[in-house]
């Protein structure tokens, strides 16, 4: 099973080598990794954005605690999940499932009363809780793409969203910054790289009952 010894490989790099850079080739298998992700209804509940804009770049690392993966990465993307799934968002992925599978759109409609009734019966926390939980799905599914692809990259938690969320202008397009995500190759200074994996063993992180 290659996918373990690829999760063997990576690690959360710390210092990426800036002069090296992703072909546009893997990056593309890294974005159809991440469409191609599970989640609740299909409904996908997040967008990604690629920040190409150097400047733009600088300007995010002081709100993402000056860490050097947020510059010197090959490619940058914010994971950025909906604040509400509206029942436009239900309406548009019910068309595509029609188009896409062959079916009536009249079809789907019972579906659609199902998913609009649950969406509906989220607070605005629980859906914006719901929403990120998603997007962490398609996340771990670029992590994975990654490694497979001897790619390294770092998920970065640490920034303050709300500083985010305004530089890029997220919340007037509904949406809101979960996570970031550095992809690139590592430093041969990066001494990180070095280090063992450190995880529970298996006994304690798995119980049968």
């Amino acid at each position: 099973m290659h996918l373990i010894d690829d999760l063997k490989w990576r690690y959360a790099t710390k210092k990426y080598d800036a002069s090296k850079k992703v072909s546009q080739e893997n990056i593309d298998r890294i974005k159809k990794a991440v469409q191609l992700s599970a989640s609740s209804y299909g409904l996908q509940p997040y967008k990604v954005l690629e920040i190409k804009d150097p400047e733009l770049r600088e300007a995010l690392k002081p709100i993402a605690w000056n860490q050097s993966q947020i510059t010197d990465a090959s490619h940058l993307f914010v994971f950025c999940n909906y604040l509400n799934v509206s029942e436009e968002n239900v309406a548009h992925m019910l068309q595509l499932n029609a188009e896409i599978n062959g079916v009536d759109l009249e079809q789907l409609a019972g579906y659609g009363d199902f998913m609009n009734a649950k969406m509906k019966e989220k607070s605005s926390d629980e859906m914006e809780n719901w929403t990120a939980k998603q997007t962490y799905i398609a996340l771990g599914n670029a992590l994975d793409a990654c490694a497979e692809l001897k790619i390294d990259s770092t998920p970065i938690e640490g920034f303050e969203p709300e500083a985010v969320n305004e530089k890029l202008g997220l919340r007037k397009k509904g949406l809101s910054a979960a996570v970031i995500l550095a992809v690139g190759y590592r430093h041969e200074e990066d001494v990180t790289q070095h280090g063992k994996k450190v995880r529970k063993s298996m006994e304690t992180l798995f119980e049968a009952v």
